[in-house]
């Protein structure tokens, strides 16, 4: 694995500096770990990293500044992957941080990452451009869906191709074989609207339409 560079807002002392510390320990590099939303956007104007890891509620109201961070980076340093970390799916704005290009995003809530390797995979997975959520976070984006078409085995691959996973541990997950993993993916593929084409990535424009976004 390449080592990363990566940028931290948390503004809780300890989980901040655990962060550090997991990243580092598995040899990425952390060149600011900061407190509050508006020290990270200073430090990514500086020295753009390859991905930035931030809360969403932080000084000094602890509603959104983090969530509105993510959208200014967008827009300023649309190269420099973003992950929301977060015990909150706040929905106000998220739906414009995942619409248009949702390349390089992601959004994790913190009770539900049990394993820290998979966290870290996370961020490599964005920093290369890719889209990582939280199936709870895509429930609670959606809301009601033209997606009702997919049967609910198909729901639960989507959700998983939303977190990232490959086709072996979508199988692995679900107890499914490969053959039986392709099949619900190419399912998915068709009830979305998805025909094969080479210019555009069928498993993120998936993801978008079962965010709503796209």
């Amino acid at each position: 694995m390449e080592p990363v560079r990566i940028m931290i807002a948390e503004d809780s002392g300890v989980l901040r500096d655990g962060l550090v510390q997991i990243l580092t320990k598995r040899g990425h590099e952390v060149p600011a770990a900061v407190p509050d939303a508006e020290a990270l956007l200073e430090a990514v104007a500086a020295e753009p990293p390859d991905a930035v890891v931030l809360d969403i509620r932080m000084p000094p109201t602890h509603t959104d500044e983090g969530l509105r961070a993510a959208l200014k980076l967008r827009k300023s340093h649309p190269k420099v992957g973003v992950l929301l970390f977060s015990q909150y799916v706040e929905t106000r704005y998220a739906r414009d941080l995942f619409s248009g290009n949702a390349s390089g995003v992601g959004y994790l809530l913190k009770e539900r990452v049990a394993d820290v390797s998979d966290f870290v995979q996370a961020l490599v997975t964005i920093a290369g451009g890719g889209t990582v959520l939280d199936p709870e976070v895509v429930v609670q984006l959606l809301g009601s869906h033209p997606t009702d078409a997919l049967t609910a085995r198909e729901r639960e691959v989507l959700a998983l191709m939303a977190e990232g996973r490959s086709n072996a541990a979508i199988g692995k997950q679900l107890v499914l074989a490969d053959s039986s993993v392709e099949k619900h993916i190419s399912n998915i593929f068709t009830k979305l609207g998805l025909p094969p084409a080479d210019e555009d990535h069928r498993r993120v424009l998936a993801v978008l339409k079962y965010l709503g976004v796209n």
